[in-house]
């Protein structure tokens, strides 16, 4: 019976978490796409990840997670390859893979780079709102 209960549990919670991963997912950065979110003036992330990078790995779930929730529900994200993509990491003067960025009325008001807590990324991402 317990055995029955984890695993109703562990499949419940890997729903979850698909559909929060789901829920608001990160569009690849473009130009355009950024410079019009940005006029909008609502709050936009940037996270600049590079696929071999460990702390990237561990930001993208703590971040989509945040995503999914109804507080962030407004917040426009993108990602930038960090290898693949260095015009845009230039656009949004990035120096190092693992980098978020935060933007509200159209300015940048937070960055982090490197930060692995959820408790302090949700604190980033608070900024823009």
């Amino acid at each position: 019976m317990l055995s029955r209960r984890v695993t109703l549990l562990g499949g419940l919670c890997a729903a979850v978490w698909s559909g929060a991963a789901q829920a608001a997912p990160m569009s690849p950065f473009s130009a355009e796409a950024f410079d019009a979110a940005l006029k909008q003036g609502g709050p936009v992330l940037v996270h600049i990840h590079a696929a071999w990078c460990p702390i990237c790995r561990a930001q993208k779930p703590i971040l989509a997670s945040l995503l999914a929730e109804p507080r962030f529900a407004a917040m426009k994200a993108y990602e930038i390859d960090f290898d693949g993509d260095q015009p845009s990491v230039r656009k949004v003067e990035a120096r190092a893979q693992s980098t978020i960025i935060v933007f509200k009325e159209g300015r940048e008001v937070a960055r982090s780079v490197g930060e692995r807590q959820p408790e302090w990324i949700e604190d980033l991402l608070a900024k823009a709102l």
